[in-house]
């Protein structure tokens, strides 16, 4: 999926976007998608001047992004249609290395067992080159909404 059809499936705009591509998925099982870290993230002014590291909720919120998407193309559903997936927990999270400007994160979700009333858990895994960044589970609450 290139970000024309990752926008149909995310709500997100610029500057909260966090999936550039998608590679490869799986409905009901896994994908596998990237962000490329630019330096002119707006971001990066503050967090560190300097010193520039992607802040660690941002690198989560990506992860949930990706998980999102899948959710959205499992269940044959998308924004437009009314739908959002609502991020609402994580567990297990590990933060291993700082995320650098240039780097590209891989972003990796599968479902973690059946969803229920509306709640899907995902494991997600998050390199950088082959080096695990973060892990975590996130927790996402599909939701319908009014769309006018």
């Amino acid at each position: 999926m290139d970000i024309q059809s990752v926008k149909e499936y995310l709500p997100q705009r610029y500057p909260f976007l966090f999936v550039d591509r998608v590679v490869e998925l799986v409905p009901d099982d896994f994908i596998v998608a990237y962000k490329n870290v630019s330096v002119n993230e707006p971001f990066f002014n503050g967090h560190f001047p300097g010193n520039p590291i992607m802040p660690g909720v941002l690198i989560i919120e990506a992860a949930a992004q990706a998980a999102g998407i899948l959710g959205f193309k499992s269940q044959e559903k998308k924004p437009k249609d009314g739908y959002v997936y609502y991020f609402v927990g994580v567990d297990k999270l590990r933060l291993r290395r700082p995320v650098l400007p240039g780097d590209k994160l891989m972003l990796r979700a599968e479902f973690a067992g059946p969803g229920r009333r509306g709640i899907y858990k995902f494991n997600c895994e998050v390199n950088v080159e082959g080096e695990s960044v973060a892990s975590m589970q996130i927790m996402c609450a599909e939701r319908k909404i009014d769309v006018n």
